[in-house]
């Protein structure tokens, strides 16, 4: 009935910590390989009925082996102005003193302004000097279509050798390709 229960007196604490168990160890995790080169893919539309999902890699503008300049501008009415200052004193720091301040501005001016009627939220200003002359670029980072009309006025600026227009993934491309020759003058004919 009744058990006799041993005394052993009062609980005294012991005098060393109690035992915990240790740390779990965690297995050792190989380090995961890096890939060389991100991917750079373009979801295009969600595939329909019977169709397979398409990746793409859509080529960027690229520039190498030059001197480049560029900026990102606010799509405002006064982007061309800012354009047309960063230019030409960028131009004239890479020691070129033609093509002149005037057929400069009303290039970058017309290349900016376009870029801006698009309607897009920024304009960027690519400037590369290309085999002794200068390439300006314009971006519009909208879906534009191209405009060939803004050619003809391009191509009547004195020192203009070339220029396009096209459309990539980030969005209309304007250009121009200026020459750094000095304009030769015309003797008449005796």
């Amino acid at each position: 009935m009744n058990e006799p229960t041993e005394n052993k007196g009062p609980k005294v604490p012991p005098s060393y910590p109690p035992r915990t168990p240790p740390p779990q160890k965690k297995p050792v995790e190989l380090p995961r390989p890096e890939p060389k080169t991100k991917p750079v893919s373009t979801m295009l539309p969600l595939p329909g009925p019977g169709q397979a999902r398409i990746e793409t890699r859509r080529p960027r503008m690229a520039v190498r082996n030059r001197r480049v300049s560029n900026w990102v501008l606010a799509a405002d009415p006064w982007a061309a102005g800012k354009a047309v200052r960063r230019v030409i004193q960028t131009v004239r720091g890479w020691e070129y003193s033609h093509p002149q301040d005037e057929c400069l501005e009303e290039t970058v001016r017309l290349l900016v302004s376009t870029a801006v009627e698009d309607a897009g939220k920024r304009v960027s200003v690519h400037l590369a000097d290309q085999d002794g002359m200068i390439l300006v670029v314009v971006l519009s980072h909208t879906g534009a279509e191209p405009d060939q009309s803004v050619l003809s006025t391009l191509a009547g600026i004195s020192a203009t050798v070339s220029c396009g227009v096209d459309a990539s993934d980030e969005g209309r491309r304007i250009w121009a390709l200026l020459s750094t020759e000095p304009p030769r003058l015309r003797t008449p004919a005796a």
